[in-house]
């Protein structure tokens, strides 16, 4: 199936955000680190334009932490600031202070010699769905300033808020792209939870995932799921792990299947249940119980 969202309240918050661009110095984009490129808005470069910048990938401890190193350094070849963070335990949020201080540091000389001091530096936050916005803002802000919640959506409208007598920050909801290029972008960002539920395939991502796994993090089902597979048999030959479900889906439904009798996935007869085991394999993906895992690598 297609994976894309885009309901109203998005074209609205775009729109905002255009009309607010000018008021500040800063773009803060959040993007989750186990995704990082594509959790990344391309319209948000074109809304920043000529704006100084810095990438904070977040959820950094769910992911692969030496990929994370790899897109820090991608990032920065590009003349991007970048910052991996754990927002809800505050991990690796004080470094946000001297970069936001290093990315504006023209601005705030340009205003000192004309006299103007203490001027708050003003970012505006942005990013997709459940990319943990508010969570980062609470973490950085030292209390709760901003909603949060563990869905995509929670964030309606904007809200100024001022972090300290030198940071204020906008906070804007969380916004995708009317299509996506690449299908297998859609299919990370709904594994991550960036896209509702309701109108996705869990089985098809499963079946995605199991293929990624078994390419790149193997050893994470396995000790997961308690059993032994073979890279060598035919079955587990899971071929690009980049591409979409295809003819050898199949392959991956074995391991599905094996992973729904394992967790007591059946139905009525002892028959595995695979939309139950599918939602499960997800679930445990999302909360890192799957081991720290990163679904692209630059």
């Amino acid at each position: 199936m297609d994976y894309q969202w885009y309901p109203g309240h998005m074209t609205k918050a775009r729109r905002m955000m255009q009309e607010n661009i000018a008021l500040i110095d800063l773009l803060i984009e959040l993007t989750d680190a186990r995704a990082p490129q594509s959790g990344r808005n391309p319209d948000i470069d074109s809304l920043a334009n000529g704006k100084s910048r810095i990438i904070v990938l977040n959820k950094a401890d769910l992911a692969d932490s030496e990929a994370t190193d790899q897109w820090r350094s991608h990032f920065e070849n590009e003349g991007i600031l970048t910052a991996a963070v754990d927002s809800r335990k505050g991990s690796g949020v004080r470094q946000l202070k001297p970069l936001i201080d290093k990315a504006c540091q023209e601005k705030i000389e340009r205003n000192r010699r004309r006299g103007i001091v203490n001027r708050p530096v003003r970012a505006m936050i942005a990013g997709i769905p459940n990319v943990g916005k508010s969570t980062f803002i609470n973490s950085f802000a030292g209390k709760a300033v901003a909603k949060t919640g563990d869905k995509p959506g929670v964030t309606k409208g904007k809200q100024w808020i001022r972090l300290n007598k030198n940071v204020e920050l906008l906070d804007t909801p969380g916004i995708l792209w009317p299509k996506f290029d690449d299908q297998i972008i859609g299919m990370r960002l709904a594994i991550l939870g960036s896209i509702r539920d309701e109108i996705t395939d869990e089985g098809e991502l499963a079946v995605w995932l199991i293929r990624y796994l078994m390419k790149e993090y193997p050893a994470a089902l396995e000790e997961r799921y308690g059993f032994e597979l073979d890279p060598a048999n035919e079955v587990y030959d899971t071929g690009d792990a980049a591409a979409m479900p295809g003819e050898d889906g199949g392959r991956a439904l074995d391991i599905l299947e094996k992973i729904a009798v394992r967790r007591g996935c059946l139905k009525a007869g002892g028959q595995a249940d695979l939309a139950k085991a599918s939602k499960l394999l997800i679930d445990d993906y999302r909360s890192g119980r799957l081991g720290r895992i990163t679904l692209e690598k630059p």
